[in-house]
């Protein structure tokens, strides 16, 4: 079954306008979804109310795995499945693996945090992405308003975002499918 989503879209100017129309718009007790910005504003995020990222703890998690399993292989291929003797020292001269399992920590970071990237922001194959105003992309600032989360009617919201200093509000029907 699917459901209609409606929105309120406020499309700004200039970032530190929008960066101003967040705040007060979120000051007067109307929940934002997201704003689409063509480039990164800074405070953005905490303006929109969006708590402080586990990004680093990811990151962290998969280099601690990476240097796990490259320690685990180093460990049996070179101990237990065929010890070799190198230049009179065997595998316990740990120091020579360093550089190996240094690698394998940054290979198994970044293709950890790519795939974490693509699933905490729900891109992977077959999502189609809700595309507010195609110009977010190159000189427009959109503030998107989901109008069910809110307490306030759309003209009250509407009213907000003219006020704060956007330049159009459109409304815009999101058709979400169930799964």
């Amino acid at each position: 079954m699917d459901t209609n989503k409606r929105f309120l879209v406020g499309v700004y100017d200039d970032d530190d306008e929008v960066l101003a129309a967040v705040k007060s718009v979120r000051a007067s007790g109307i929940k934002v979804h997201d704003v689409y910005t063509p480039f990164p504003v800074h405070g953005l995020d905490k303006a929109i109310g969006h708590p402080r990222t586990r990004i680093p703890v990811a990151a962290f998690m998969f280099g601690a795995l990476g240097l796990t399993c490259m320690f685990l292989l180093t460990l049996y291929t070179m101990a237990l499945d065929w010890p070799m003797n190198i230049g009179g020292k065997d595998f316990y001269a740990l120091p020579d693996f360093i550089p190996v399992m240094f690698e394998f920590t940054v290979l198994f970071t970044a293709f950890g945090m790519v795939f974490t990237f693509f699933i905490s922001n729900g891109l992977w194959w077959g999502v189609k992405p809700v595309i507010f105003d195609l110009r977010a992309t190159d000189d427009k600032f959109v503030v998107a308003i989901d109008t069910g989360a809110n307490r306030k009617t759309e003209a009250e919201i509407e009213k907000a975002l003219r006020d704060t200093g956007a330049t159009e509000v459109n409304i815009k029907e999101v058709v979400e499918e169930a799964a």
